[in-house]
């Protein structure tokens, strides 16, 4: 009972002061336990704007309470967990050490570094490390159309997609603009052919046969017309084409001058300290 009267009460309180903008410190505090303490402005900062005075005070209720209970479980888990607690505290500082690390870095690559892949390197890097780029999906080109079964035209555009010449592209790209559930031009670009073969009411049980027998793919349901041009294909296994590629060559690139620029940084820092006295090898006065 204490507890559905008391916590009512302070957020009534809460909400009450919160409006009087009271700056000092002391009549700031909600809450105090075990050293620890919650402010009218720490709940203030939380409550969500714009609701009515009844769920503000609902609101406010539940955080309050909230804190309390993560502070008592927090406090009760301290004392029962042991030499469990010292090593939380050693991967916590672990963890902070790296992160503050790693935001340094971060800022020193991104004023200090530039990035800059030449594209003889980008070829290099791709011809001497081909078993890198196997692909693990097939990938394809050329052109997928999805039309309601009702569109008009449709027996025309079964023609046009049969080819990919100026003429019937740009038939094809007026008509859909009107007609087709689904555009997809990609001729000039290789992309998964699992990305495109989902859109279409077959099943493939082997991807790389299918290839091999199927250029043109025309399948209907009850509601619409699925149009596949396969212009290009290469299997799984195969190397991945240079221009599919060359995204993630960059990418291999870029954390490599990233990592080299990070290492010579730490080892400039260590030659300083060493150089400057920083540094102190005591192994030798130990064997004394």
């Amino acid at each position: 009972m204490l507890m559905k009267i008391c916590f009512p009460f302070i957020a009534f309180v809460f909400l009450l002061s919160s409006c009087k903008n009271n700056s000092s410190t002391e009549k700031d505090i909600l809450v105090e336990m075990n050293g620890k303490t919650l402010s009218k402005s720490e709940v203030t900062e939380v409550v969500p704007k714009g609701i009515s005075f009844e769920d503000s005070l609902l609101f406010a209720e539940s955080y309050i309470r909230k804190w309390i209970k993560d502070e008592l479980v927090y406090n009760v888990a301290l004392k029962n967990l042991g030499d469990d607690a010292a090593e939380i505290d050693r991967l916590v500082d672990a963890y902070r050490r790296s992160l503050i690390r790693y935001r340094y870095q971060e800022r020193l690559v991104t004023e200090r570094l530039s990035v800059n892949i030449q594209e003889s390197d980008k070829l290099t890097y791709f011809e001497e490390n081909q078993d890198r780029f196997k692909l693990d999906n097939a990938i394809v080109k050329g052109l997928f159309l999805k039309i309601p079964v009702e569109a008009p035209g449709l027996s025309d555009v079964k023609k046009w997609y049969k080819s990919n010449n100026v003429e019937s592209l740009e038939k094809i790209e007026k008509y859909s603009i009107q007609n087709a559930s689904i555009y997809e031009y990609f001729y000039d670009r290789w992309i998964r052919f699992d990305d495109i073969i989902v859109n279409i009411p077959v099943t493939v049980s082997n991807v790389n046969t299918f290839l091999k027998s199927n250029k043109l793919v025309e399948v209907s349901d009850s509601s619409f017309c699925y149009l596949l041009n396969i212009e290009e294909y290469m299997l799984s296994g195969q190397v991945a084409p240079y221009d599919y590629a060359e995204p993630r060559i960059v990418e291999m690139l870029t954390n490599q001058k990233r990592k080299e620029f990070v290492e010579e940084i730490e080892n400039e820092l260590y030659k300083d300290a060493v150089r400057n006295g920083d540094v102190k090898f005591l192994s030798n006065r130990n064997e004394r």
